[in-house]
């Protein structure tokens, strides 16, 4: 009986500590909240704090697979290229006869055995090659982030409804399984990038 409770107990005691372990990995894997940049007074190092922590997002796989510096897209954690092979064409969806939607339906659909998954969403399709990423440091994306003629012609509002609420860019954070989803949230990710405009949109140097 009582070699039972203490089995029980320290059963629960590595529950917990399993339970604590596992909350400070999504602890660390999450997007710091607007309010935590408060205390730096001058905007300007406010605003690149802000953007540096938007990175988190902005440079992970999940992102920067789709915003290739070739014609070919990169695929999984590792970023290696799309197997198979193909290219980006003429409209960025594939070229005739092997467009992105070949193979990626409107919506995530998992693998028959468990492993992995094909990603989907209704407009599946990589990034011009003006808004390439691969390679790049953060201070370079944010530079073209701002700049109109690369960034598909947004202003600032803009691109803050298109982190907020655009569901291409939500795919990030819902990527089906064998995929790591971005930090945060997306809603997270939209106050950032809302006090990063407010803050003056500041770029990271280098």
């Amino acid at each position: 009986m009582k070699a039972g409770a203490l089995a029980l107990g320290a059963a629960a005691l590595t529950l917990g500590l399993a339970l604590v372990s596992q909350a400070r990995e999504q602890k660390v894997e999450g997007l710091k909240p607007v309010s935590a940049f408060a205390g730096i007074a001058d905007p300007a190092a406010r605003s690149v704090a802000i953007f540096t922590e938007m990175g988190k997002v902005i440079q992970h796989p999940r992102c920067v697979n789709c915003h290739p510096r070739t014609d070919r897209p990169l695929q999984g954690d590792a970023m290696q290229p799309h197997n198979p092979p193909v290219s980006r064409g003429p409209q960025d969806r594939g070229m005739a006869g092997l467009e992105c939607g070949t193979c990626h339906g409107p919506r995530n659909v998992a693998f028959a055995n468990g492993t992995g998954s094909v990603p989907g969403h209704p407009e599946w399709h990589v990034a011009p090659i003006a808004m390439a990423w691969e390679g790049k440091t953060l201070g370079q994306i944010c530079a073209q982030i701002k700049d109109r003629k690369r960034n598909g012609g947004k202003s600032l509002d803009q691109i803050i409804e298109h982190n907020a609420h655009d569901s291409l860019v939500g795919w990030g954070w819902n990527p089906g399984p064998g995929r790591t989803p971005v930090p945060g949230t997306q809603a997270e990710f939209g106050e950032l990038t809302r006090a990063w405009v407010a803050s003056g949109a500041k770029c990271p140097t280098g």
